[in-house]
């Protein structure tokens, strides 16, 4: 960073115009104290006898501070309080050894910083005069383009790495920008820069309700480097939706009426899912309650997220909305829930100038879930809340067409091992319990369907059922196409006494039941296997079961769905595979909604068992092994 276009006198003076006292510093003068930041600066001849001393020129932006102010005072709050002058700089001679401690730690193959750090302590320039055991450092082994020299600052009561800054300049400005930081909740500190910082992030706050997220950004990075109100909970509201897995704090917010409903839900997120450690629940609703939310309040919300079962209710046009996406999304209509919400951002209203976005979906158990960064930068970049401008193009659905999904590989899994499902034409997916579903199921409250699949509980586990059986808990959805269907992704072995549930579930129309075997045909000798049955109206049409090279078949199969030529050998088991689902796709107009069942919330409930009991003479033996911790 070259300082030949940087105004010293312009900067050094507006920061002592600016300088208060801090409010735990003794003052005089009413409220003001005599403190001079800087002194007179050191004449050219003064700054080249130092250089002469020191056998080296100094860097671009320190040799320019030193001619307008031959050192300054910087601030009790940052380590290091005063930096001297042209006679007092000298080289640091790392009189307490770090360089040794530094270089064992650089392993195998360091990077080039960490070989710089390690190598600092012995050429640095040393430019503090007074500080809390901390220490400024110039670098003249690490310089950039324009010859400017990185500074460190060393904490030495900290025992943590040096801050590093790429030059004289930059370190300066980032300790005006603390100076302001520091004093920024007072009220008498009002001046030419705060009142700019804070025209900034009106600006931004427009920006952003513009879709202008982009220019909105700097604008509150820099405002919120002088700690101006409001900036934080701005910024923090960009953020989380550019990376919506993250958390961010959103202060007293949570206790505004105005904006509780979007605020407390998502403050509730990280606690709801067990990943607050520092003193639990108890820990977390004190500080909600210390920021001014109501202690029942607070409870009832982080109770409704730990059960799943909160809901983002917005009022009007745009809350409206809200209620259809969900319920779209709620039978694994992702995509379409999607655009209903993607269609009516325009229609949310901030409820007062905090809220910049509808940052409350991320706390919606079924909708915050389809709130990836790329839908995420989407609504940051729909004009919202009346203001106006340009509409983004809509970024791309999620779910594949047709199952090939299956079988294939995703940026963020390995294909399922095993799967199974049913799908009945035409019914509303809420009567599948009623069809295949054990004696008194009924649908869950939107859930993670791996979740749930692996905490049931096994078969020994429950009292009155055999141990023979398998029944499946399934997630619960529809199809583009209209089929209701029924889905376990986390499947047993297929026994040799399955029993295909496709005749029950085809009652009141066609129904179709496709299983994968979790094993592969490596696997102790056992063959895999695959099956197909398609039933209707109480009566099975065709089926056939695939066990390595063995087709046991039934019915009139169509030819496009003949296991013969879809598994055909030298092939392969996997391409096989690709091969009857592809045509499922084709023959059934079969599909699944990969992103509600991989990454979204369905409802689940628990079906009959898909093996039947064993007759005279089939036996079999089960064995349950469970595995814990061993007491002392």
């Amino acid at each position: 960073m070259s300082g030949d276009s940087f105004n010293w006198h312009e900067f050094l003076g507006r920061w002592q115009d600016e300088w208060v006292p801090r409010a735990d510093e003794g003052a005089d003068d009413g409220g003001q104290t005599a403190v001079h930041l800087g002194r007179p600066g050191a004449g050219e001849s003064a700054i080249a006898a130092a250089e002469e001393r020191l056998g080296r020129r100094l860097p671009p932006s320190y040799r320019e501070f030193l001619a307008v102010s031959d050192g300054w005072h910087v601030d009790q709050t940052a380590g290091v309080y005063c930096l001297g002058g042209v006679a007092e700089i000298g080289w640091f001679g790392d009189p307490f050894d770090m360089t040794p401690l530094y270089e064992e730690s650089l392993g195998d193959d360091p990077g080039e910083a960490e070989v710089l750090l390690a190598g600092m302590w012995r050429r640095a320039l040393r430019l503090e005069t007074d500080s809390d055991m901390s220490y400024a450092l110039l670098d003249p082994g690490d310089t950039d383009q324009d010859g400017e020299w990185a500074l460190y600052v060393y904490k030495g009561w900290g025992g943590e790495y040096p801050d590093r800054y790429p030059s004289f300049r930059a370190y300066l400005e980032a300790m005006y920008r603390g100076f302001h930081s520091d004093r920024a909740q007072r009220a008498d500190f009002v001046n030419a820069t705060t009142l700019a910082q804070d025209a900034h992030v009106e600006e931004a706050r427009l920006l952003a309700l513009r879709g202008r997220y982009e220019e909105a950004l700097p604008l509150l990075e820099e405002a919120l480097s002088f700690g101006r109100p409001h900036s934080a909970v701005l910024l923090n509201q960009l953020r989380h939706l550019l990376a919506p897995r993250n958390s961010r704090d959103y202060g007293s917010l949570v206790a505004d009426p105005r904006y509780l409903p979007e605020i407390l839900p998502v403050q509730a997120m990280t606690p709801a899912r067990g990943e607050w450690r520092l003193g639990g629940d108890e820990h977390w609703l004190g500080m909600m309650a210390a920021r001014g939310a109501a202690r029942e309040t607070v409870e009832t919300v982080l109770g409704a997220m730990r059960d799943g079962v909160h809901r983002y209710t917005p009022p009007g046009p745009w809350g409206r909305a809200v209620a259809e996406a969900r319920e779209a999304a709620g039978w694994g209509a992702t995509d379409a829930a999607w655009r209903m919400l993607r269609d009516a951002l325009p229609l949310w209203e901030a409820p007062g100038p905090s809220l910049i976005a509808p940052i409350g979906l991320l706390a919606d158990p079924v909708l915050g879930a389809l709130i990836t960064p790329e839908r995420g930068r989407e609504i940051l970049a729909t004009p919202r809340s009346g203001e106006a401008g340009p509409v983004p193009g809509p970024v791309p659905d999620l779910d594949p067409p047709g199952l090939v999904w299956l079988a294939e590989p995703a940026a963020d899994r390995r294909p399922l091992d095993g799967y199974r499902c049913i799908w009945v034409e035409g019914i509303d997916p809420a009567r599948l319990p009623a069809l295949i579903g054990e004696e008194g199921a009924g649908l869950s409250a939107p859930a993670d369907p791996r979740e749930a699949s692996r905490r049931a509980p096994k078969p020994h586990e429950r009292e009155g059922v055999e141990l023979w059986e398998d029944r499946a808990v399934v997630a619960v959805g529809r199809t583009a196409e209209g089929w209701a269907f029924a889905f376990d992704g986390d499947s047993r072995l297929m026994s040799k006494l399955f029993s295909s549930p496709a005749v029950a579930a085809s009652a009141s129309g066609r129904a179709v039941v496709v299983w994968r075997d979790p094993r592969s045909s490596s696997q102790g000798g056992r063959p895999a296997a695959f099956h197909l049955s398609v039933a209707e109206q109480g009566e099975e049409l065709y089926a056939f079961t695939v066990r390595g090279t063995q087709i046991e078949r039934s019915g009139a199969i169509p030819e496009a769905l003949d296991p013969a030529l879809l598994f055909r050998e030298k092939r392969g088991e996997l391409d096989g595979e690709l091969r009857v689902l592809e045509a499922l796709h084709a023959e059934l107009g079969l599909s699944l909604p990969r992103f509600a069942l991989t990454r979204g919330r369905l409802r689940t409930f628990t079906t009959r068992s898909w093996t039947r009991a064993p007759r005279e003479g089939e036996g079999f033996a089960y064995a349950y092994v469970g595995f814990g911790r061993r007491q002392p």
